[in-house]
């Protein structure tokens, strides 16, 4: 037994297990607080770690070999003992080194050891030569004009969230006119109770038997599966539920999958909710996403709307949880902690003693099965609020037509028609730039990836080819390098094409293109969506950003143009997600008074689960999914882990995974669990290394879980540039 008092931390290395150090000199250990942070030395590095344990008396280092935390860099702790638990038990589930996982869930800046933001509430003012300045004189910077005008309305200041809820981001805004005198940052006063709040409309029978459910769980735990076609009234649920929680004074965190969907909703809930709302996600500068962090963890924001890593911010007083599109792939981190936001909640929810609703217009087969088994409660909006009606689906048959640059004769007479009537047009095509594929007609040569086992791009506008796999880039070429022939041809269709051939055949009507090239600037995409909603641009064309829970009530007739690619995918999730993605582009025509339409191009008119899904609807295509999934084990009948490797070199990523197949098949012994591979992935070289895989899979969770902890923790350890390793337990994608 040792006389010494030693401290347990936590150290964010790819490593298991916990480290031990000795107290800093001269200081007593329990004055350093579990759940605070430390700077400690590791090998030759300094790392700041989290305090586990300040009572250790027993350790399995010798003492000579213990060495002094360096500096403690938190006086209070930054989690609780629950919190430390749940990511204890995160990371256990997902078999990831805790503390990568502890130092996971802190802002970047308290990651590098940086202190706390001052606690104060942070705002903008105008300056005495602001106040006198003229917005005109910036008749050449629109948005620092309006900017101006906002603050010169409120001289006493403003905070800096408020300005974001009113104009978007406007960081570099606020920077600007700072540099020209007219504003400075300021610690605004309290306006309590100042916003005059919208009534909460009436609500249909299912919408209030939905909101009735959820309230009367308040203060324990329960699951709901709020299942809600298109334009249902899901939101107003949620607000009505969340208004309740915050009444009884607990916080509420709701989750949704992607950055451009938390504009809308925090307009909403702004118009609706007084106690202070925190939004946290990647497109915040790190200092303001260290505010609204410690802003939830004090108990001063009450409302926290977030991306997925919201889930780990501390909420002390956590009394809801909601997560919208719940069956949206974005919940799922796809790199280091590969943890599913959406799972995580139930568990957290279930661990803090609060309802959780996973809202959705087209549940995961994950939920829907929890919710038959009884696991979760059903809630289940089958009709559009306001008495909007749902879109009729139909599918245009591609066999036999002339296409116009991808294009079918009726569905551009659809187009025509809709603009003629003054209404708006989606038009859905989930490939960017101009066309996949560049080809050399006289001699075959295909442009392909030099890193990847992929063909390059063709981005018209800016004469590039492009890996959207590795971002590799090269000059487009004026003749084909292989046999120096002039005929290049851009095959095949991506949204930039698209924009070409419209703007050639409505040259009348302004169009707007939404992907990941035309929106990369901060703040570009709520610039655009308001536009959209603004009724500025007639003809839409987008990706999946465009696709997901935004509200176009002008949007008439949607079209569907490359839903094929999902028809006969390699992953057995393909035609789940293109389901999913059909029923969701459907959802936004259609959605106020005006009557909307949907037109889907395909060359497999007769895929029976298409026309299941068209005929009948998203529950019947979801039931005969479930019924194959059944068939095949395959999950939620089944659970799954997926090891992925990937090297330099294709041996040693093969020599590694057959070792590793060895060394669970010895693990599983004759227990039910199936060891399946290795295989090379389903795009073998990507990013100049070669990628394999490792699945698997058995009909309980807990003994594939006993068989992971063993296995993995055997594994040698594979961060390094020659080997590399990472664990997917409920793996979503097998790529």
């Amino acid at each position: 037994m040792r006389s010494l008092v030693l401290i347990r931390v936590a150290v964010p290395v790819p490593l298991f297990g916990d480290f031990d150090y000795l107290p800093p000199p001269g200081m007593d250990p329990q004055a350093v607080a579990v759940g605070a942070r430390v700077r400690v030395p590791f090998g030759r590095t300094a790392q700041v770690g989290l305090v586990l344990d300040n009572a250790v008396e027993d350790s399995e280092v010798p003492q000579e070999k213990l060495r002094p935390i360096a500096e403690v860099l938190d006086a209070e702790p930054l989690f609780s003992a629950e919190d430390i638990a749940f990511l204890r038990w995160v990371a256990d589930y997902y078999h990831h080194p805790l503390g990568e996982a502890l130092l996971h869930a802190l802002p970047t800046v308290l990651r590098k050891g940086q202190p706390l933001l001052p606690a104060q509430r942070q705002g903008w003012r105008p300056t005495a030569n602001g106040r006198g300045a003229e917005p005109q004189e910036l008749s050449r910077a629109p948005k620092q004009r309006r900017l101006l005008a906002w603050l010169q309305q409120r001289p006493e200041g403003i905070e800096t969230a408020e300005l974001g809820y009113e104009l978007g981001p406007c960081r570099d805004q606020l920077k600007a006119l700072e540099a020209r005198g007219w504003v400075e940052p300021c610690v605004p006063p309290a306006r309590p109770g100042e916003r005059q709040l919208q009534p909460a409309p009436a609500l249909n029978p299912a919408q209030h038997q939905a909101v009735v459910a959820i309230r009367e769980t308040l203060g324990g735990f329960a699951p709901f599966l709020l299942d809600g076609i298109t334009g249902s009234g899901k939101t107003e649920v949620y607000l009505q539920a969340i208004e309740t929680a915050l009444e009884q004074g607990r916080q509420v965190l709701v989750l949704v999958p992607e950055i451009g969907l938390t504009p809308q909703l925090q307009r909403r809930f702004k118009r609706r909710v007084r106690e202070p709302m925190a939004i946290l996600h990647s497109g915040l500068a790190d200092g303001e996403r260290l505010r609204a962090w410690q802003q939830v963890r004090s108990g001063e924001a009450r409302l926290l709307l977030g991306t997925r890593s919201a889930l780990f911010t501390p909420l002390p007083e956590l009394g809801l949880i909601i997560v919208d599109e719940e069956h949206d792939l974005s919940f799922k981190q796809q790199d280091g902690l590969r943890y599913s936001a959406r799972d995580l909640a139930v568990a957290l929810a279930q661990r803090r003693g609060c309802p959780v609703a996973l809202g959705s217009a087209t549940p995961s087969l994950e939920s829907l099965h929890n919710a038959q088994q009884g696991r979760y409660r059903h809630l289940i909006l089958p009709e559009r609020a306001g008495g909007a009606q749902s879109p009729p689906i139909s599918l245009l048959d591609m066999r036999a037509l002339r296409l116009d640059e991808g294009l079918a004769p009726a569905l551009l007479q659809g187009v025509r028609a809709t603009l003629d009537a003054g209404e708006q047009v989606l038009l859905f095509l989930n490939r960017r730039g101009y066309a996949p594929l560049l080809a050399c007609h006289d001699c075959g040569w295909v442009a392909d990836c030099d890193h990847c086992d992929a063909r390059m791009t063709l981005h018209q506008a800016s004469r590039v080819l492009w890996c959207h796999h590795c971002g590799a880039r090269r000059p487009l070429p004026e003749r084909c390098p292989q046999c120096n022939s002039g005929s290049l041809r851009a095959l095949g269709q991506g949204t930039e094409r698209l924009e070409g051939v419209l703007r050639r055949a409505f040259p009348e009507a302004p169009l707007v293109r939404i992907d990941r090239d035309s929106t990369r600037r901060k703040g570009e995409l709520e610039l655009r969506l308001n536009e959209i909603r603004a009724g500025r641009y007639p003809l839409l064309i987008g990706t999946q950003m465009l696709a997901k829970g935004h509200h176009f009530p002008d949007v008439t007739l949607a079209g569907i143009l490359n839903a094929d690619n999902g028809l006969f995918g390699a992953d057995y999730r393909a035609m789940e997600r293109l389901a999913q993605l059909i029923i969701q582009v459907a959802g936004r025509a259609g959605r106020a008074e005006k009557p909307g339409r949907v037109v889907i191009q395909t060359y497999h008119p007769d895929h029976p689960l298409l026309r299941l899904l068209i005929g009948q609807g998203y529950a019947a295509f979801a039931k005969e999914a479930l019924r194959e999934r059944q068939e095949a084990r395959l999950p939620p009948f089944g659970y799954q882990a997926l090891l992925r490797a990937d090297a330099r070199k294709p041996e040693a990523m093969q020599a590694f995974l057959d070792q590793a197949a060895e060394a669970a098949r010895r693990r599983v012994g004759d227990a039910p669990v199936e060891v399946l591979g290795p295989i090379p992935a389903p795009m073998e070289k990507r990013i100049g290394r070669f990628h394999g895989h490792l699945l698997l899979q058995a009909e309980s969770r807990p003994l594939l879980q006993q068989v992971l902890r063993e296995w993995v923790r055997s594994l040698p350890p594979g961060r390094g540039g020659a080997l590399r390793w990472s664990l997917d337990v409920d793996p979503q994608e097998l790529f």
